[in-house]
């Protein structure tokens, strides 16, 4: 399954909004073109074509051409986003980088990049949390697959 596309979310499926179908969308994508009227989304693996968009007491509201259950995962491919600017990522590409201190000490590998409200969290299989901020994050390398962390940081 080496040819099967790399899903990465951008939103998920939110309480209803109104009753028109629409929906407030959870943990959306930061790049507001993602939900604009005709964009495409993948839900449940299908695709779905954003109908309307609107912000409402600053949360993103959408409605697409079909039903979706509360719930779901609002994705594109991998391969349908745009290259990172220069020094940027995508939080995905994260996930599976090893992580160690300046100075050596692996800490584990990252399972997981949660949202938070001041800043995302990088979650490592050790079970330690590390704050996504230049303070504590030195380096991401993608190729050597590392990211080298200030000491001091680990949330447990």
């Amino acid at each position: 399954m080496a040819d099967a596309p790399r899903w990465v979310a951008v939103g998920r499926v939110g309480r209803p909004h109104g009753l028109k179908g629409e929906f407030v969308v959870e943990r959306p994508s930061e790049a507001e073109e993602r939900f604009a009227v005709g964009a495409r989304v993948y839900a449940g693996g299908e695709p779905a074509e954003v109908v309307s968009a609107k912000r409402s007491g600053g949360r993103l509201v959408i409605r697409l051409d079909r039903d979706v259950p509360r719930g779901v995962e609002l994705e594109l491919p991998a391969e349908e986003l745009p290259p990172p600017e220069e020094g940027s990522y995508y939080a995905f590409q994260l996930v599976g980088l090893s992580v160690e201190e300046e100075g050596g000490r692996v800490l584990g590998a990252v399972e997981e990049v949660e949202p938070g409200v001041a800043n995302d969290v990088l979650r490592l299989d050790s079970g330690a949390g590390l704050p996504l901020v230049e303070d504590c994050v030195r380096e991401v390398d993608l190729e050597a697959g590392r990211i080298t962390v200030a000491p001091g940081f680990a949330l447990d």
